[in-house]
């Protein structure tokens, strides 16, 4: 009995011995790892945040390291995933403000004037989401001119062309720069009636922009418009342009029904062939007519406010 008993004890105390010892291991290595530095993460280059496999959205001095790349690359690629960078990121309003601070936003119009269209569209990308604010329109302003001739020259429902369309479209929410579109209002109604489905939206969305300003109401009118512009008025036109050109009708129609001298100018100032010629004319009231009877009910809904 009393052997036993010494086997079972020294059995515990072997036990109690191994325990001991684990618990002074953790306790030590929990030293060892709480007593040593945890290591930084490098800081990535400017090349590293262009790559794709930086997620997080950029810090100030990381813009900063950004705009030097594209000023100090002559690389097109990199130059692309630069300002794939640079756009994406100024899609948050904080960074909008510090691309501007940074004088960022020159460093990306210098390249609109790129012959590389890639380049061009990507640059076009960044400063319309640079434009969403309104202090960085102050800026971006000085590129409007020569962005409306790249669009009429641009091939036609191209991405460059598409790019461009967005950044004026932008640019003219408010009415603070809208009347440097004056002399392009034809030009925008030929690329109208000439681009495909999207291109059409997206110059509807700038037209809109611009007849919702009662100062470019005469502009609009005036603009020499060929007739096929009424064939959008037809009922089988998809709903999302049709609805558009039925409101730019409506807004112009309200300047008409509230300054009877607009009316009085018309003999003599909006010749045949201009916009107010066309939406006043014989073939346009046929058109107005027909669509009182469209399946849609937006569509005889604003139909009925115009007529």
């Amino acid at each position: 009995m009393g052997g036993a008993r010494d086997v079972g004890w020294v059995a515990a105390g072997l036990v109690l011995g191994v325990g001991a010892c684990y618990c002074i291991y953790r306790l030590t290595r929990g030293r060892r790892r709480g007593g040593r530095r945890p290591r930084r993460r490098p800081s990535p280059s400017a090349e590293d945040l262009t790559d794709g496999s930086y997620d997080d959205v950029l810090n100030a001095e990381q813009l900063q390291k950004l705009l030097y790349l594209l000023e100090s690359t002559e690389n097109p690629a990199i130059i692309e995933r630069a300002l794939v960078t640079l756009g994406n990121n100024a899609a948050f309003s904080a960074n909008q403000a510090i691309i501007r601070e940074l004088g960022g936003i020159p460093i990306v119009g210098n390249m609109i004037d790129s012959p590389n269209h890639s380049i061009k569209e990507k640059a076009l990308n960044a400063l319309n989401n640079l434009s969403v604010n309104v202090e960085n329109q102050d800026i971006i302003k000085i590129y409007i001119s020569q962005v409306c001739e790249d669009v009429l020259s641009d091939p036609l429902n191209s991405a460059v062309q598409m790019a461009g369309l967005r950044l004026l479209t932008n640019m003219t929410v408010t009415s603070d720069h809208q009347h440097m579109f004056n002399s392009y209002m034809t030009d925008f109604f030929h690329v109208l009636l000439t681009g495909n489905g999207n291109t059409k939206v997206q110059v509807l969305k700038l037209l809109l922009n611009l007849s919702e300003n009662p100062a470019m109401a005469e502009g609009l009118f005036g603009a020499q418009v060929d007739s096929s512009f009424l064939s959008l008025y037809d009922g089988h036109v998809a709903k999302e342009i049709l609805l558009r050109v039925l409101t730019l009708f409506q807004n112009l129609n309200n300047y008409v029904k509230k300054d009877g001298h607009l009316v009085n100018r018309s003999t003599s100032t909006f010749h045949k062939g201009s916009l107010f010629s066309l939406l006043y004319g014989q073939e346009c009231a046929q058109k107005m007519r027909a669509l009182v009877h469209h399946p849609d009910v937006d569509v005889k809904e604003k139909v009925v406010i115009i007529t």
